[in-house]
C-alpha cells in the first residue's frame, strides 16, 4: 500500500479507557510513517477527554455507545458521519460486533481488524491476535496488514500534559497547600471492577510505612465514582493526604502524574497512563494477571500480585469474588508494597540505546 492511500486514517477504538491509552503507540507509528495524514481517532468520552490535546491525533470523534450513540441506530448516525469524511483507511483493534458494522457502514474502502474479531469478515484485510503478546504489541500488530511488524516499530507510549494543564494542576495543589518541593507519590485506589481492587486498609496502611520512610506528600486520585474508597483511605490515614479524587479531570491528569515520583496503583487506566507519563509504577494485581496482556508496559514498574489457582476469575476481573475468599486482594501485604516503591525510588535508572528500549516489567509474585 503506497502513501498516497494513507491521506485519511481512522483508528476506531470505542474499549474502555486503558485500552485506548494502549493504542497511543499504534498512533503513534502511523503518524511517524505517514506524517502528511490526516489520523482521526474514534473512541469513549473519556478518552477524548484525555486525549484531546495528544501531538499524533489530528481529530477525535466519540463515539458514545453507551450513551447517545447507543444501539442500532447509534452505529448508523456515526457510520454517516464517518462516511462523509472520506476516509481511505481505518484499522481497529476492538473486536466487536458494533465496531466492524460501523466501519462496514460507513464505506470506508480498506478496512483492517483482527481475526478473531466477532465480523472478521467484513474486514478487507485480517491479523491475528497473538495472545500471548502484551496488548501494545497486539494493536501494533494490525500494520502487519501493510508489511510492518511490531518488531520494527517504537514501541513506547507517550502522554504529554495538554496546553495549560501543568498551570490548572499547580493552583489546585497550592489550593491544598501541597509543598512540590517534597516527594511525591501517587496512589490510584480505583478500578472499574471490584475484584481488581486492593483494599483500602491495605492502601492505608502501606501510605502510613511509606511516610515513615520518606518525607513525602501522598497524592490521592480518582475519578467522582472514586471518591468513596479515597475519602475512606483519607479517613483511615488521619485525614493527612491530597485527596483529588474527582477535583482534576483526566485532561489534566498526565499534568499531575508528572509530579510523582511513583505511583502506586491497581490494574486500570491510570496504571496505564502513568507508564505513558514515564512515571515509575508499582502495580498490584489482583483477580487478573499479567498474562492477559495489560501490565504496566514498561521497565520501570514492578508488578506485585498473588499466586492462586483461581486467577484469573475473568478478563476483567468480576464484581465479586467467585470463591468468596478474597485471596489475591487479602493477601498482599503493604510490606511487599513498600519495599516495592523503596526499589523504584533508589533506583538508578539506565537508559537502553535506541532501538532497544526494554517494555517488561519486574514481576514480584507475594
Amino acid at each position: 500500500m503506497d502513501s498516497l492511500a494513507w491521506q485519511r486514517v481512522l483508528v476506531l477504538q470505542n474499549g474502555f479507557l486503558g485500552d485506548t491509552v494502549l493504542t497511543l503507540p499504534l498512533l503513534s507509528e502511523i503518524k511517524l510513517r505517514y506524517p502528511s495524514a490526516k489520523l482521526v481517532l474514534a473512541c469513549s468520552p473519556l478518552a477524548k477527554e484525555l486525549l484531546q490535546d495528544h501531538p499524533d491525533i489530528d481529530e477525535i470523534i466519540v463515539d458514545d455507545k453507551k450513551g447517545g450513540d447507543r444501539g442500532l441506530s447509534g452505529i448508523w448516525r456515526k457510520a454517516m458521519t464517518l462516511k462523509k469524511m472520506s476516509f481511505t483507511v481505518a484499522l481497529t483493534p476492538h473486536k466487536s460486533l458494533r465496531s466492524a458494522l460501523m466501519l462496514y457502514f460507513a464505506g470506508i474502502p480498506l478496512r483492517v481488524g483482527f481475526r478473531q474479531s466477532v465480523a472478521s469478515f467484513l474486514f478487507h484485510r485480517r491479523v491475528t491476535r497473538e495472545p500471548q503478546r502484551h496488548d501494545v504489541e497486539r494493536n501494533i500488530s494490525l500494520l502487519r496488514a501493510f508489511g510492518i511488524q511490531p518488531e520494527d516499530c517504537r514501541r513506547s507510549m507517550r502522554l504529554p500534559p495538554g496546553s495549560g494543564s501543568e498551570a490548572v494542576v499547580k493552583k489546585i495543589l497550592s489550593s491544598m497547600g501541597v509543598d512540590e518541593t517534597k516527594t511525591l507519590i501517587g496512589i490510584n485506589p480505583g478500578s472499574v471492577w471490584a475484584t481488581k481492587r486492593w483494599s483500602a486498609e491495605g492502601f492505608a496502611e502501606a501510605i502510613q510505612l511509606i511516610r515513615k520512610n520518606y518525607d513525602c506528600n501522598v497524592l490521592l486520585f480518582g475519578g467522582p465514582a472514586d471518591a468513596e474508597v479515597a475519602s475512606r483511605i483519607q479517613e483511615l490515614c488521619g485525614g493527612t493526604l491530597v485527596n483529588l479524587a474527582g477535583k482534576i479531570g483526566l485532561r489534566e491528569m498526565p499534568a499531575a502524574l508528572n509530579l510523582c515520583r511513583v505511583l502506586i496503583t491497581n490494574d486500570s487506566a491510570p496504571m496505564h497512563m502513568a507508564v505513558a507519563c514515564g512515571v515509575p509504577t508499582v502495580a498490584i494485581f489482583c483477580a487478573t494477571t499479567p498474562a492477559l496482556g495489560f501490565y504496566p508496559y514498561s521497565d520501570n514498574a514492578i508488578v506485585l500480585e498473588k499466586d492462586l489457582s483461581c486467577r484469573p476469575c475473568g478478563s476483567h476481573g468480576g464484581r465479586r469474588c467467585p470463591l468468596g475468599t478474597e485471596d489475591c486482594i487479602r493477601l498482599i501485604s503493604p510490606t511487599r508494597v513498600l519495599q516495592a516503591v523503596a526499589k523504584l525510588l533508589e533506583r538508578k535508572r539506565e537508559i537502553a540505546p535506541a532501538g532497544q528500549d526494554a517494555f517488561s516489567p519486574e514481576f514480584i509474585s507475594v
